[in-house]
């Protein structure tokens, strides 16, 4: 029997004999399964038992992408072969198929496999509206992050969550690993730079899965008006800790192809946010970097083009000097977050004046870190000025942890 069949023979018998499960408390976290030390890691979407009596007899809405698979299935396949009620599938940045570049606008549609409706959280309409939800009691969040407060997938679960409080809707979290899970690092978000790319008060790497996070957003009351949703964790299985590596079986954005590019995002990703590109229109975005106001005796260069992750890459057709960061140093962590990129480019440009853009503080979270780099202070002077918050912000963090640090 292959893997996919025992996988839906057992949630067909599981589906038949469960009940949905109260939705009563605001947040209720389901029993992580006993687990051996050896066994496989097992994401929350394969824990089949916990999270299929919470749909029985229940229309449910998929917050959903690429990434979204028990093995080489789609969720939204697996569920509707279980005879899984599904009303709607909500779409977020890059799409259902994550195949849209970054940015694009996602358009409402169907998908054309299971002809569930498809319904884009990303465009104009982030929230999803009353109208979207009146066809869904449950809402199921199964999608991979990457730990950065500016990956837009948990700015994606914020408002799912928000929106299903308001509504009266359950929210049902599969848990999955944060490949970055080991880093709590960076400025904590001010309140004046909230955006899409920042919406709680998280420091640049959270180290949190998405089903930590989505305690969190609850218990710390951060959704609009204090509100808190019905929430059910689906934690995963087989021994993960905060140090487990992950490499991802499937890339969750269309630039960041690689472990390595997940590895560099924290601390490249700043560089969206000058004149320096990322990479974007090359075949490794997040694992070089460059500008032609860098000097021409920078060891790499690079010319971005159109590609389909970036259809409109910045600096397109012009020559970038700067670094290929795609092997790692000798005695460089396999994950860490640094300023050194960052402050060594911008002490090196031949245009410092027009070297930040406005989008620099939203990235950031403060306007301090700007203010920083000009002055010319040390990665370690920079870092000492975020401690505090970053402290408190552990402390607070460690209240939602469903696995072990290490």
């Amino acid at each position: 029997m292959t893997r996919i069949s025992f996988v839906l023979g057992l949630g067909l018998a599981l589906a038949a004999a469960g009940a949905c499960g109260s939705a009563g408390a605001p947040t209720t976290l389901l029993p992580t399964p006993p687990v051996g030390a050896q066994a496989p890691l097992q994401m929350g979407a394969a824990q089949l038992k916990a999270y299929l009596p919470l749909l029985k007899n229940k229309r449910v809405g998929l917050v959903v992408n690429q990434t979204s698979r028990l093995g080489s299935t789609y969720l939204v396949d697996t569920l509707k072969a279980l005879h899984v009620n599904l009303t709607a599938i909500f779409a977020p940045e890059h799409g259902f198929r994550g195949e849209a570049a970054d940015g694009a606008t996602i358009t409402d549609g169907r998908d054309a496999r299971t002809g569930v409706p498809v319904r884009s959280v990303y465009g104009k309409t982030k929230k999803p509206t009353p109208e979207m939800l009146a066809d869904v009691d449950v809402l199921v969040f199964d999608i991979q992050d990457v730990g950065t407060r500016f990956y837009t997938f948990i700015s994606t679960l914020h408002y799912v969550m928000e929106a299903a409080a308001e509504q009266g809707k359950t929210v049902v979290v599969l848990d999955r690993p944060n490949p970055n899970g080991m880093l709590v690092d960076g400025p904590v978000l001010e309140a004046k730079y909230r955006s899409f790319v920042g919406l709680d008060p998280l420091p640049i790497c959270h180290g949190l899965t998405v089903g930590e996070l989505a305690q969190m957003l609850n218990g710390e009351k951060w959704l609009a008006g204090g509100r808190q949703c019905a929430l059910k964790v689906i934690p995963m299985a087989g021994g993960y800790t905060h140090a487990t590596p992950y490499p991802l079986p499937v890339r969750p954005s269309p630039n960041l192809p690689t472990a390595r590019a997940v590895a560099l995002y924290p601390s490249v990703c700043l560089f969206e946010g000058t004149n320096v590109s990322v990479g974007r229109g090359t075949d490794r975005p997040f694992e070089v970097i460059g500008g032609p106001t860098q000097p021409a005796t920078r060891p790499y260069q690079f010319t971005p083009r159109p590609n389909a992750g970036s259809p409109t890459p910045p600096l397109n057709g012009q020559l970038c000097y700067g670094l290929d960061l795609h092997q790692p140093a000798a005695q460089e962590p396999a994950q860490a977050f640094t300023l050194k990129y960052l402050l060594d480019f911008y002490q090196q440009s031949t245009d410092k004046a027009h070297f930040f853009s406005k989008y620099f503080e939203e990235l950031a979270g403060t306007d301090s870190l700007r203010a920083q780099v000009l002055a010319g202070r040390s990665e370690a002077s920079i870092r000492a000025s975020w401690e505090p918050k970053l402290g408190q912000f552990k402390a607070r963090r460690r209240k939602y942890l469903l696995y072990p640090e290490r």
